[in-house]
């Protein structure tokens, strides 16, 4: 026999609930918060021998170390370009080579280019003896207002053609390497979701659902690099992805879904030759698994591919406030991750998204709720090293010699 809920009842039941459910949410902040806490060792020795650039310690070894930049804070801020030129061995234009980033975009009209930024990020790399790489040739994100409609499925493919071979075209011989298409493959908590659902995990079912999907089918992928390669045929051409890094259910499905397109690819004689890790870090995340990255970075190299961190840097989004503390645990996960990629001998090259926190996206993207200053990145706001300077000069340094 139930008791008759009276509103009194009622009242008191919600009551007791509502006490729960936050007792639980301050017990899960608590622990998250010691976890977090946790992963800090004020004894860590981030000691570094020399005072080489990362550039000539990553070379020491087979390596590249590069960074990627905005036009205009290289032509402002005379400090910075010094510090590319001594650090880095290899540029990357963050926004120039976009599909559509105003001021000045580079493809503002269907049968317009300007290049005019590309163009003098180029001539400053040959001029530094800097080597140059090309993002992003096919990507759902960036795309120009009069793309939705313009481009329908009678001339997809002739507006992706027109694109690639006007772009790399210009460019042949002068790119180290392309990020051909960048983020094909769907979240992986999507992932996760379809596999609940006993949805087939093939190539289809796991490609995102971009424009570009939707006009020339799962096969624009192949015929991305296929376009890419005939107009530079010595570039090194790259699938670029992030959410690969952490032992959960999300990106275990995404290395899953990664490397089943890769196979795929590879099955049909794609002209692919690298695998982009784009390794975007939390610093409070604690499920890292390095055994299970080297697996995966194993299985991509047994595909005859190498593998280039191409966009790294570590948020420190829920990290105390207290910078000391900030910084040893972003160093660490620099250390952590860098130790564990470059065990394997098919990654040649690392490349931070920045080198100093003053011009770090994570700023727009994920700021800290303190309103805290970011310091994602190895060199601070007036161009100093870091601790994850030297976390990665240290993980260069005990690196494997590239043959």
């Amino acid at each position: 026999m139930f008791k008759k809920i009276t509103r009194r009842n009622f009242i008191w039941f919600s009551l007791g609930f509502v006490a729960a459910v936050g007792t639980t949410k301050v017990t899960l902040n608590y622990h998250s918060k010691q976890k977090i806490l946790a992963l800090d060792n004020p004894a860590k020795d981030f000691t570094v021998i020399g005072t080489s650039s990362l550039k000539e310690r990553a070379a020491v070894k087979g390596l590249m170390y590069g960074t990627a930049i905005r036009n205009h804070h290289l032509w402002e801020d005379s400090k910075l370009a010094e510090t590319l030129v001594k650090e880095c061995q290899i540029l990357v234009p963050e926004w120039a080579l976009k599909w559509y980033i105003p001021n000045p975009a580079l493809r503002p009209e269907p049968n317009i280019f300007d290049f005019s930024e590309v163009d003098k990020i180029l001539a400053f790399a040959q001029n530094k003896g800097l080597q140059l790489r090309g993002h992003t040739l096919v990507w759902h994100e960036s795309l120009p207002p009069w793309f939705q409609d313009t481009v329908n499925s009678n001339n997809a493919q002739q507006i992706l053609e027109q694109h690639i071979n006007t772009v790399v075209g210009r460019y042949a011989g002068k790119m180290h390497s392309w990020d051909v298409v960048n983020e094909a493959i769907n979240e992986g908590y999507l992932l996760v979701r379809e596999q609940k659902n006993n949805i087939p995990n093939n190539l289809k079912n796991n490609l995102r659902k971009t424009p570009w999907l939707e006009l020339l089918g799962d096969n624009y992928i192949d015929k991305a690099f296929r376009l890419t390669h005939q107009a530079d045929p010595t570039a090194t051409l790259v699938y670029n992805d992030y959410g690969l890094d952490y032992d959960t259910d999300a990106d275990e499905a995404k290395r899953n879904a990664v490397l089943n397109l890769l196979e795929n690819l590879k099955s049909k004689g794609t002209p692919i030759h690298a695998l982009g890790i784009q390794a975007h870090l939390d610093a409070s995340e604690t499920n890292f698994n390095p055994d299970k990255l080297r697996s995966f970075l194993r299985d991509v190299a047994s595909l005859g591919l190498k593998i280039m961190i191409t966009e790294l840097d570590v948020t420190d989004e829920k990290l105390p406030s207290d910078i000391e503390m900030r910084d040893r645990i972003i160093a660490k996960t620099y250390e952590d991750y860098l130790s564990t990629v470059l065990s394997e001998p098919a990654v040649t090259t690392v490349i931070t998204w920045g080198i100093s926190d003053k011009y770090s996206w994570l700023s727009d993207f994920k700021p800290r709720p303190d309103k805290a200053a970011v310091r994602p990145l190895p060199f601070d706001a007036n161009m100093n090293r870091k601790l994850g300077w030297n976390a990665i000069a240290r993980a260069f340094d005990n690196a494997r010699l590239r043959s």
